[in-house]
């Protein structure tokens, strides 16, 4: 088995691998990046709508800045999220939009003068400041006070991961493509690197490492029909799962999004209802008002994913072959709105659909996401279990989404995340020392050839694909918007089931090399487990709390529930994960337990809700400046960052006279 060393490590190509990679190269580090693919197809090239970072150029953004997007996050998340993390993130994602647009990132800008869009289904004249003509524009996007969603029409993933791959590229950073990490290699209390196979010549490699990232993504394809890519598995999940030390976090929380395209699953951006879209049902009516008077589509994503099921549920859907749907008319928009900042939404239709959205609705319905759960870390990215294990991106609990994520932070969080735990991954690699034992690293590859030789040797009678459509299955019928402890009951048992099958599969094609059946097979058993997590941690968790909805316990807990959900595996005969919770300390708050904004509030409050607004109250009092809200923030919850990144943000208005709208 050949062995490559490095210093750092990263597994999955995409946006937050990639930008951890760049800040390891910074610092003079030898750095290597794992891949199922070439970079520029990982699943970060699909996010259409935009970026969110308080920059606060446009009239809809005036106001705007780091505190009311922490308040925002904070409460998309539901109180699940890590404040101090969403502090981090949102004081650094102006900086990294800037950093981006250096790197060659087109973004939209701002034109001055008047400009008409829709808000509320209504032509609006907004007059954009001369002194904002040129800057980077901004769109609304749901859960949010203002227009912050920073944009490259609708192709803004496509642009990041083009612009930060090539920056890459640039820096000499080798991609190793068709590589799939299958093993963490680890003596209990340190990781030393992976063991992978590459998937065309079947070769089985390790990988040696100061530091493992692991960027893998989401594990949304345990889902019969997902946005995701069909590469976002969980693998990575499953990886640091099956160390039976490194833990996973809210594995329950899984977000559906309201408006993927009928039947396929494919997504149509939040920018369409941000610029103005609406959701309409099988009589025309747009019923989102009735729900959420308010924010009406632009509720948080989870809120109207629900108010869509809810009203499919009363018989206000649209028949199909495919079952229900909802219509997402952007036909009031307009053809050059179209054409301009939602061209990929058209082609999309006219490919998929065979229609022009231009005059006519688009079907849709809510449809598995994103994964706000993922392997449990640090602030600053690092396992709490195992030292040199790192991770970011949408395969990490970090946990700035909580139990739900506003749209627009998640490809934030790539890029964002990605900078500040790429710093703390090259202090960790500069600092630490690894000690290599060979024996131990042959010990895991003989691991993984074993498992290889036993699928192709052997003679199990089960086949990966049947075993896989029963889990995808599964899942979408038994843990989806809604949840409730009888069909999580069933979920947890069908899947366990499904695991002990596992262990009997089978191969009709017995090659090591270029072998889709035996990538099935490794993988299943291990999207299996992933999908345990997230069945036990659903059916244990007994509130609704953001995306995990139980129609049994209806009300968000604090009192009992005010936690995080951590998962580990027992052994490699459990069936099920072992379960435990991390409290979620309400004394450190910056903005305790509140209303979220959203239908009845049904909430049980933690006892020390009171006690932390008493104490915040005290603490403004005791200010010599309460006017200074860098100092108020710095007073009640005060955060770190690597140095680089703690001087202030600037913005428009800051220097500049702008009268612009203050409210949305």
């Amino acid at each position: 088995m050949k062995i490559i060393y490095t210093d750092s490590l990263v597994v999955g190509a995409g946006l937050a691998g990639l930008r951890v990679a760049i800040a390891s190269k910074e610092r003079g580090l030898d750095t290597i990046v794992l891949s199922l693919i070439p970079a520029k197809r990982s699943h970060s090239v699909a996010a259409q709508g935009g970026m969110q970072a308080s920059l606060a150029n446009t009239v809809k953004g005036m106001g705007d800045n780091e505190d009311v997007h922490f308040q925002d996050t904070v409460k998309g998340s539901d109180w699940g999220c890590d404040q101090q993390v969403a502090r981090m993130f949102t004081h650094c994602a102006p900086k990294a939009v800037r950093e981006l647009a250096h790197w060659g990132v087109p973004w939209s800008r701002v034109s001055q003068g008047d400009r008409e869009v829709i808000v509320n289904a209504q032509k609006v004249t907004l007059t954009e400041a001369k002194e904002a003509h040129g800057l980077i524009n901004a769109r609304d996007f749901g859960g949010t006070q203002k227009w912050r969603t920073c944009y490259t029409a609708d192709g803004t993933g496509h642009s990041l991961l083009y612009a930060v791959d090539n920056r890459a590229i640039s820096m000499g950073i080798p991609v190793h493509e068709r590589m799939e990490a299958l093993k963490i290699i680890h003596d209990g209390e340190r990781c030393h690197g992976v063991i992978a196979r590459c998937l065309i010549t079947g070769e089985i490699r390790a990988y040696v490492a100061k530091s493992t990232t692991i960027a893998t993504g989401g594990y949304g394809r345990i889902y019969e029909v997902s946005t995701n890519a069909i590469i976002c598995e969980g693998i990575g999940q499953a990886l640091a799962l099956e160390t039976g030390v490194a833990t996973l976090g809210n594995m329950e929380a899984v977000q559906f999004h309201p408006t993927a395209i009928v039947p396929v699953g494919i997504l149509t951006t939040e920018g369409c209802r941000g610029d103005g879209g609406v959701l309409r049902d099988k009589d025309g009516h747009r019923f989102m008002p009735d729900y959420e008077p308010d924010k009406k589509e632009l509720a948080s994503r989870d809120v109207v994913s629900r108010r869509m099921t809810e009203h499919m549920r009363k018989g206000k859907g649209v028949d199909s072959p495919y079952g229900p749907h909802l219509w997402l008319d952007i036909t009031l928009l307009g053809k050059k709105h179209i054409d301009t900042n939602l061209r990929e939404v058209k082609e999309i239709c006219q490919h998929f659909l065979g229609i022009d959205p231009v005059t006519d609705w688009i079907p849709v319905r809510p449809t598995q996401h994103y994964s706000m759960g993922g392997i449990r870390t640090k602030a600053n990215g690092e396992s709490p279990q195992l030292s040199g294990l790192f991770s970011v991106g949408e395969a990490a609990c970090w946990d700035m989404h909580g139990f739900n994520r506003l749209g627009g932070n998640s490809l934030a969080e790539a890029v964002v995340g990605g900078m500040i735990i790429g710093q703390y991954v090259a202090d960790f690699c500069q600092q630490a020392t690894l000690t290599i034992d060979t024996k131990l690293i042959e010990q895991f590859g003989q691991q993984i050839d074993s498992e290889i030789t036993e699928l192709i040797d052997g003679d199990g009678t089960e086949k990966a694909m049947t075993i896989k459509q029963e889990m995808l299955r599964i899942m979408m019928d038994y843990v989806g918007i809604f949840r409730n402890g009888t069909q999580l009951d069933q979920a947890v048992n069908e899947l366990s089931e499904l695991l002990k099958r596992s262990r009997n599969i089978g191969l009709t094609c017995k090659k090591r090399h270029a072998n889709p059946e035996l990538v099935d097979a490794l993988r299943v058993k291990r999207m299996l487990k992933v999908a345990l997590t997230v069945a036990s941690g659903a059916r244990a968790r007994t509130e609704s709390r953001g995306a995990h909805s139980r129609e049994d316990y209806p009300e968000r807990n604090d009192r009992d529930w005010l936690n995080r959900t951590l998962s580990s595996w027992p052994d490699e005969n459990a069936l099920e994960p072992t379960l435990s919770y991390e409290p979620i300390d309400v004394l450190s708050m910056e903005l305790p337990p509140g209303y979220r904004g959203y239908g009845t509030n049904n909430a049980i409050a933690h006892p020390d809700t009171v006690i932390r607004q008493q104490q915040i109250e005290q603490i403004l009092a005791d200010l010599d400046n309460p006017s200074d809200r860098v100092a108020r923030q710095a007073a009640i919850m005060p955060f770190a960052l690597p140095d680089d990144f703690m001087p202030a943000n600037q913005r428009l208005f800051d220097n500049v006279d702008v009268k612009g709208d203050t409210a949305k």
